[in-house]
């Protein structure tokens, strides 16, 4: 649900209701974004249908609870902002398919849209994006643009699908908005390796990993935008920066140590020092989110609100003020069971097939012994730079109430060290991914956490990959593998919607490198006949529009047409879901409980097994 609150203890109200119109429908609906105006009067948001992300943008007046204008469909990825005044709407589109159009034109071409609120969709001016005057960008590439919080500037973001590295434009906000057509500078460039940007005072703060690994902060000036004069705020350091966020007393800088997060701040004037801000829970927080550019601080507000949690403590809500305290805001109240205190995690680092020391996060409960039969489920992911760090998930309460032993892996492909770990497992590097993976199950057997009968990995969308590829190397470590929403078939993906969008992080088939690479990491053709494969679960939505659902399928049947070992190969599909991210509550628990289920069955734990006729 969207809510709306009056103040930090004030009453709330419910202004958009899913399960309302669901109720209404008969199909499951998600909220996929929202964006407020200044003054909290107005609210855009997005709303699509039986996890299809198929998205709708509407406008909502938060005091009469009225719709504001028609629904703007095709805005799957909307990015919505307003000007400062809440005047003008910005929104990104995707283009409409025409009849004979291949399926991979779907995510091509998009537009940054302006109108004013109130007006049809029909009124609205493209103002960023392919054919748009001083802008050079090529149809798969991503246009997002935003203004600036004092409306001095329109910023302009482009995005190559999945790649890290964005190209930044600047044009001034004022003349766009009273009518005239934007007159954009070029900043950067996907050279520049900018993955990140925070504006304040006529300025952009830059996170960079050019010649910097770990990455550095920069500060180019919107007057005389230089890329080559740009001051270093922050050096590169032994931590890796991993998000930056401008507030009125200060840059906030999010650095990552080992698999901890650190807060750090450093006054805007010339000069000042980095001091770091202490937390009170060692844990993980984010300062920005990238796909909404949402940011945790306000460039006309001091301090900043934190989202904080660890492996064993639900997420916080926490407010820094510019003084350094750090205080609870209350706005998530803590439940009886956000806080055991009888979970710990173990950190290890694991030494991989070639020398590589791969981080390793083992959630289990005190005391556990090291007999070789803990059931233990070994979680990774290890793709587009995505980092696993210590976040609290309820859900997996249930498995360790089973006995279980959870251990979460950050093979290369994540970025926990930097730019070098991931770029290790990239492309024609990502066999150091499944073999990281394969390197920390057979350390967890090795130490006796557990052994292969009793041992079960997961991983999901590009996990799959991670998984799939573990299995078809060494079908003997595991009893059991569950793919969610799997990238399978990584030969034919190009050819699906999404598969363009994705080219940055696999490669194309189009090159043979680039096919021998894809090849490599594709399960479906790495299945041999007559190999004693574990049990496996492929679970899928299908209106998955990220990860087509015959990746599931075909690689379903294939497992079940080659193995020799007589161990079941079940496809869970949900005809009311897609890749999970618009998925409710309900759906989220039942194939969680599936999950579990068929996991602790097939390590042959006591009273999880079938029961005679």
């Amino acid at each position: 649900m969207l809510l709306m609150r009056e103040g930090l203890a004030g009453p709330e109200r419910v202004l958009v209701d899913p399960e309302a119109i669901e109720k209404r429908t008969g199909k499951p609906h998600a909220i996929n974004y929202y964006a407020v105006s200044p003054g909290g009067t107005l609210v855009a948001y997005g709303l699509s249908a039986q996890g299809s992300e198929a998205a709708v943008l509407h406008l909502l007046d938060t005091r009469s609870g009225h719709a504001v204008g028609r629904p703007i469909t095709r805005t799957d990825y909307g990015s919505p902002n307003f000007s400062p005044d809440g005047r003008h709407l910005l929104f990104s589109r995707l283009q409409a398919m025409k009849p004979g159009m291949p399926a991979t034109e779907k995510y091509q071409r998009s537009m940054t849209w302006l109108m004013r609120v109130g007006d049809d969709a029909s009124k609205a001016r493209p103002i960023f994006g392919l054919g748009v005057p001083g802008v050079d960008i090529t149809p798969a590439e991503i246009p997002v643009a935003t203004v600036t919080h004092d409306g001095r500037w329109l910023i302009g973001y482009v995005f190559n699908g999945t790649q890290r590295e964005i190209t930044l434009y600047a044009s001034p906000a004022q003349p766009v908005l009273a009518g005239k057509p934007p007159r954009w500078t070029r900043l950067v460039t996907a050279a520049d390796a900018v993955s990140g940007a925070s504006y304040f005072d006529d300025g952009l703060y830059l996170l960079s990993h050019k010649d910097s690994p770990r990455s550095k902060v920069l500060r180019l000036s919107l007057k005389s935008p230089d890329i080559a004069q740009a001051e270093v705020i922050v050096a590169q350091g032994d931590q890796v920066v991993t998000g930056i966020a401008s507030a009125a007393d200060a840059l906030y800088v999010e650095r990552r140590d080992g698999n901890i997060k650190r807060l750090f701040k450093r006054a805007h004037a010339g000069g000042a020092a980095l001091q770091e801000v202490k937390l009170p829970i060692e844990g993980s927080f984010r300062l920005n989110a990238d796909e909404s550019l949402a940011s945790a601080a306000d460039p006309r507000l001091p301090g900043l609100v934190l989202d904080l949690q660890s492996w064993n403590r639900t997420r916080q809500i926490y407010l820094v003020g510019a003084d350094g305290t750090v205080s609870n805001s209350g706005l998530q109240p803590q439940g009886p069971y956000d806080a055991p205190t009888d979970i710990v995690a173990t950190e290890v680092k694991v030494t991989s097939h070639d020398g590589a020391l791969v981080p390793l996060s083992i959630i289990h409960r005190k005391g556990v012994a090291l007999d070789g039969r803990n059931p233990t489920l070994l979680y990774g992911y290890a793709s587009y730079g995505i980092t696993e760090e210590p976040v609290f998930n309820p859900g997996r309460l249930a498995w360790l109430d089973a006995g279980g032993v959870l251990a979460v892996a950050n093979p290369r492909g994540s970025s926990v060290y930097g730019q070098d770990w991931y770029k290790a497992g990239w492309q024609a590097a990502k066999p150091n991914t499944w073999r990281d993976f394969i390197a920390c199950a057979e350390w967890l057997v090795a130490q006796r956490w557990t052994s292969p009968p009793r041992l079960g990995i997961l991983g999901g969308s590009a996990g799959g990959i991670l998984v799939g590829r573990a299995m078809t190397e060494r079908p003997d470590l595991f009893a059991a593998v569950v793919s969610a929403v799997g990238a399978l078939d990584m030969v034919r993906a190009e050819v699906t919607p999404n598969g363009v969008p994705n080219i940055p992080e696999f490669g194309t088939r189009t090159t043979e490198a680039g096919f021998r690479a894809l090849l490599a990491m594709s399960t479906y053709h790495q299945v041999r006949d007559g190999a004693a494969y574990p049990a496996v679960m492929f679970t899928h939505g299908v209106h998955d529009p990220r990860v087509e659902v015959w990746h599931s399928t075909k690689t379903a049947a294939r497992v079940a047409a080659a193995t020799s070992s007589g161990k079941p190969v079940l496809l869970r599909l949900d005809y009311d879901a897609g890749h999970g991210i618009g998925n409710t509550r309900r759906q989220q628990l039942l194939e969680r409980a599936d999950v579990y289920a068929f996991l602790l069955w097939q390590m042959g734990v006591e009273g999880y097994q079938p029961k005679a006729p």
